[in-house]
């Protein structure tokens, strides 16, 4: 019985098991994708947030940045007065109004001041940028606005400070400081040590007890000194209060000490180190103990964006930005937010949707299932999307639904920033729309030299053809030949830089590298001249004006980059190489052709093209004479009686060249006139040489 009982083992019926399974397999496969579908959410809402901080970092440390480039620009504009130049300080109630003007416009600053080589020196503060202590400090009247402090060594006069008021009018008048001399300074002594240094500091100012900088640039006219200027870093409390994320997100600066230079609360962290007055918080005053070690691992080389949990468990992000005018005084903006304040919704949502699957998908399972699948997969393609912009494919495509309001939100924002950067690359060359997108860095003013195919297109006789026109039929008919052209050049890897009346510009090689840049110019210019035709059939059949165009074709360095403002700037090439394209497109009127090239261009790419010997031409500019071709099409897709009409004027404009004398090579033109009697190069040389000829036998 005892054996019988241990030879019992526990069984289930065939149908639980198969339950068993199927519950097991269904539940594995729907919290998986429910988990999956929700770490993706998780993944966006992080790459979201991760460029939503950098990008606010990086308006915050520009605006940053415009301040003291505002007051740069300031010190070079009173660095270039000629009183300044020639130290006359003493009396000088002009310059007192412009120092004065300077200061009001710059709220930033604390004062402004001039020390020379000699000792003369002159200073302008405005009181009551300091606090109160200070006007208590002066002891002057209550009306005073600015303190005016003037050392004029070469007139002789003794050292006098004045107290002015809000109108410039003297209200007061003492001796000023006898013994003070500015060359020994270290704000003048640095700025000859370091003229590229544009900032010292920072310090906490004697004269007021804030922190703050000192910016000085040495004079580089007239007499040697150095024009200089404090700003308060309390003037920034406001501007980082501004460039928070959420209701307890922090900007602040920072330096490569740790410490904080500039806080929307900087009073209060300044009075919790009574026992140092003269010091600056140190980072760990914020409260936040991970912000010290992300600082240190972005200074040796770690990503700009980090993510961090605090005592409590919450997620924050910190973004590090640097800031460009500071120099070798290093400062940098920092912005630390709560994840959960600017993406509550989306992760609360996440949180709720999660236990309705936990709690229903046993009763539900396939309901469960095919939700999850249904979630996954617009996430899914909203991933594509987003890595199909990245790559620049900005093709037109049907905005993704969703039935959940997240997903729903986050593919409209897709589809938005698809159609943004659609309409973005329409006025800026896409090549460098698809760099900012692959870099995330911004348009700047610059450029670099390089070597470039410059082409210049124009319409023969535009303004004769459309003079009389519908201007609306006009913008519609040259919209299109603009688009043919522009088609043509772009698919052959040029630039678009402008249109200019019915002109166009274009350029290869830049900004993307193009080694067979000359070659791709030239099939373009084909391209361009079969697409015109085309279009010209159309245009005649719909009784328009053919637009019969001319190209100029050059190869050379050229100065290529941004130029402009600093809220509207142009990708261009700029230099002799873009002049010597444009003027060969002009001389086609003259040698009624369509297509003139360089010499450079035909010794780059002669083995693959056709081409044919025009004139000898030195342009403005250039010392040295200049051979230019007509470009008649590709070798390869030539025919025989073109490359033996070309091979065979090469060799009459040679012995023209060759030729001493205008009879003689009128007789070397006669029998090519007579196989080609209209071809118009020829016609040019016999004109030139008859009155050439008609000239020497007057």
């Amino acid at each position: 019985m005892t054996g019988e009982t241990k030879k019992r083992q526990v069984r289930i019926g065939f149908q639980t098991s198969i339950i068993t399974v199927f519950v097991g397999v269904v539940l594995l496969v729907g919290l998986t994708l429910v988990y999956l579908s929700f770490e993706r959410v998780t993944a966006i809402t992080r790459t979201a947030a991760s460029g939503f901080t950098e990008k606010v970092a990086q308006l915050g440390a520009d605006h940053v940045d415009e301040q003291f480039k505002n007051v740069r620009d300031n010190l070079d504009i009173l660095a270039g007065l000629p009183a300044i130049q020639e130290a006359d300080i003493a009396d000088n109630t002009r310059l007192y109004g412009l120092m004065a003007a300077m200061l009001r416009n710059n709220p930033q600053l604390f004062n402004l001041y001039v020390g020379y080589e000699d000792g003369s020196f002159i200073e302008m503060d405005v009181i009551d940028r300091a606090k109160p202590a200070f006007r208590a400090g002066l002891k002057t009247d209550e009306d005073a606005a600015f303190r005016l402090v003037v050392i004029a060594r070469t007139s002789g006069s003794a050292p006098v400070t004045q107290y002015l008021s809000e109108n410039l009018i003297a209200v007061a008048e003492v001796p000023g400081p006898t013994g003070y001399d500015p060359r020994q300074r270290p704000w003048y002594v640095e700025a000859f040590k370091n003229d590229k240094t544009l900032l010292t500091g920072p310090y906490v100012f004697y004269a007021t007890g804030e922190p703050g900088y000192t910016l000085r640039t040495p004079l580089k006219e007239g007499r040697r000194g150095v024009v200089a200027g404090d700003v308060l870093l309390n003037r920034f409390e406001d501007m980082l209060a501004e460039q928070k994320l959420g209701q307890s997100g922090q900007a602040f600066l920072f330096n490569d000490a740790e410490r904080i230079v500039g806080h929307p609360s900087m009073s209060r962290l300044m009075a919790q180190i009574p026992e140092r007055q003269d010091d600056l918080p140190q980072l760990g005053a914020l409260g936040l103990p991970a912000v010290v070690p992300i600082v240190r691992s972005w200074r040796n080389g770690g990503p700009a964006q980090q993510f961090f949990d605090d005592d409590a468990g919450r997620t924050y992000i910190a973004a590090v930005h640097r800031l460009e005018t500071t120099g070798s005084a290093n400062v940098r903006l920092a912005i630390v937010a709560p994840l959960d304040e600017f993406y509550a919704r989306i992760i609360g949502e996440r949180r709720t949707l999660f236990a309705l699957a936990l709690a229903f998908v046993g009763a539900t399972l396939p309901f469960a299932f095919w939700l999850g699948s249904r979630m996954a997969e617009p996430l899914r393609r909203l991933a594509e999307e987003t890595d199909a912009i990245q790559r620049f494919d900005i093709a037109e495509r049907p905005r993704i639904r969703s039935v959940i309001a997240e997903i729903e939100e986050l593919g409209r924002s897709v589809f938005t920033m698809r159609s943004v950067i659609s309409s973005f690359a329409s006025f800026i060359p896409r090549p460098i729309v698809r760099q900012l997108i692959e870099t995330g860095s911004a348009l700047r003013l610059g450029g670099s030299r390089r070597e470039v195919t410059v082409l210049f297109t124009d319409v023969a006789d535009f303004t004769a053809k459309t003079e009389r026109a519908d201007p609306s039929q006009v913008m519609i008919y040259t919209s299109r030949y603009f688009a043919a052209l522009s088609d043509e050049i772009m698919q052959h890897h040029g630039t678009v830089d402008k249109y200019i009346g019915d002109a166009v510009m274009a350029f290869w090689n830049a900004p993307a590298d193009d080694p067979d840049h000359t070659a791709n110019a030239c099939r373009a210019v084909l391209a361009c001249l079969a697409a015109n035709q085309a279009l010209d059939k159309e245009f005649r059949r719909e009784g328009w004006p053919s637009y019969d165009t001319r190209f100029g074709l050059h190869v050379g360095d050229a100065v290529v980059g941004n130029v402009g403002s600093s809220d509207r700037m142009n990708y261009t090439a700029l230099g002799a190489t873009v002049n010597l394209a444009s003027r060969l497109e002009g001389l086609n009127k003259s040698y009624g052709t369509s297509v003139l090239v360089s010499s450079a261009v035909r010794a780059r790419v002669g083995d693959a093209f056709l081409f044919r010997s025009v004139d000898s031409i030195t342009p403005k500019g250039f010392a040295e004479p200049i051979e230019v071709s007509e470009l008649r099409g590709e070798k390869a897709m030539a025919n025989e009686a073109e490359i033996a009409m070309c091979r065979r004027w090469d060799q009459v404009f040679a012995s023209i060249a060759r030729d001493g004398t205008a009879e003689a090579a009128l007789v070397q033109l006669s029998g090519f006139l007579h196989d080609y009697p209209s071809d118009p190069i020829a016609l040019f040389h016999a004109r030139r040489l008859r009155s050439s000829a008609e000239g020497a036998a007057a």
